[in-house]
């Protein structure tokens, strides 16, 4: 029977508690590391044509199995900044994306928190969970374009504050029953929020500090994505291995939560060609043998998940899928845990 209560804020769960999620189970296991690719796959500099033909190149890195394809939230493009995303709306996108695609996990890196309603958040999540068969993985942040929140009416100060009250609002709208919800960013006495996701929850991968302190990441978040520090040499993961460290010791239950990271790629045809940082170290540029290595020292430092962009690499991207498919991923395999939960939708 459903109940009326109040229901507290809800702490991050381990990895026992996403036994259920595929595409959690398909990214994230103690002890390894999967490959990602973040779209859009090549960069927007004004022409849509750019990305043209990207979802037939997702559906051949959902055949080639990896783990995961990554989006972003960039609500308005700042010239300034110089980074348009991948362009269209991440929920919208991902939508189109999951019937497209039969295994590879949906993640976001990252939905802006603190621009959006919680219950708007949730209904868009929910839905692409439930039609994608719980494949949705959900990274998080506060956002880090000062010019987007005084167009949502927000000032930028706030963002903090207001996405550790959005993270509780989402978890208490997935909660089964009838609410009472009553917080800083909005009210309502006895109602449901429907749908629930496919597999009971969405993980929330917390994205650098998203405002909060070390400690709140640990006790809150299902995951945590960082940015890498150098990859041209083995000092960054050493350094990345003790900030994975620090915050794992603050995980209240000890359980295993898992860490993500990223890099922008520019993979040439020599695979011997050394680790070569570029734009100041923005990008990559390397050869496979210098990314596996890279990536197995990721793996050491503990990292679960490296998603890779390869928007900047000057090979076509077909053909850079290709060789990370042949070449790299059989080094770091995808989870085969569960497959999508089916829905004749």
């Amino acid at each position: 029977m459903d109940t009326t209560a109040m229901i507290p804020a809800i702490q991050g769960a381990s990895f026992s508690a996403f036994q259920s999620h595929p595409g959690y189970c398909r990214m994230f296991m103690p002890d390894h590391l999967t490959l990602g690719i973040f779209l859009p796959l090549r960069f927007y500099e004004g022409d849509m044509q750019v990305l043209a033909g990207q979802a037939e190149l997702v559906e051949r890195i959902d055949r080639h199995d990896f783990a995961a394809v990554w989006v972003r939230d960039v609500p308005l493009f700042d010239p300034m900044f110089g980074d348009a995303g991948q362009v269209f709306d991440p929920f919208t996108y991902l939508a189109f994306l999951a019937a497209r695609t039969k295994r590879v996990a949906l993640a976001t890196g990252s939905v802006i928190f603190s621009l959006r309603h919680p219950i708007d958040l949730a209904k868009a999540s929910a839905t692409i969970d439930q039609l994608s068969g719980g494949r949705l993985v959900m990274g998080i942040a506060s956002g880090d374009r000062p010019i987007e929140f005084p167009a949502y009416g927000l000032k930028h100060a706030d963002r903090g504050e207001r996405f550790a009250q959005a993270v509780t609002y989402f978890r208490q709208l997935m909660q089964a029953g009838s609410l009472v919800m009553d917080s800083p960013l909005g009210h309502f006495d006895a109602a449901e929020f429907l749908p629930k996701p496919a597999a009971g929850s969405i993980p929330l991968i917390v994205t650098s500090s998203s405002g909060q302190s070390l400690a709140w990441i640990a006790e809150q978040a299902d995951g945590w994505l960082t940015y890498p520090d150098a990859t041209h040499t083995p000092n960054g993961p050493r350094r990345l291995a003790e900030k994975i460290r620090a915050w794992r010791a603050l995980i209240p239950d000890g359980g295993f939560r898992p860490h993500m990271t990223n890099e922008w790629l520019d993979l040439v045809d020599d695979p011997d060609y050394p680790r070569t940082p570029q734009q100041g170290g923005y990008i990559l540029r390397t050869g496979r043998n210098g990314l596996i290595a890279l990536l197995e020292e990721w793996q050491a430092a503990g990292v679960n998940h490296a998603a890779l962009g390869i928007q900047f690499s000057e090979r076509p991207a077909a053909e850079v899928i290709q060789e990370l498919a042949e070449d790299v991923l059989p080094f770091f395999p995808t989870h085969q845990g569960l497959p999508a939960l089916a829905a004749a939708w």
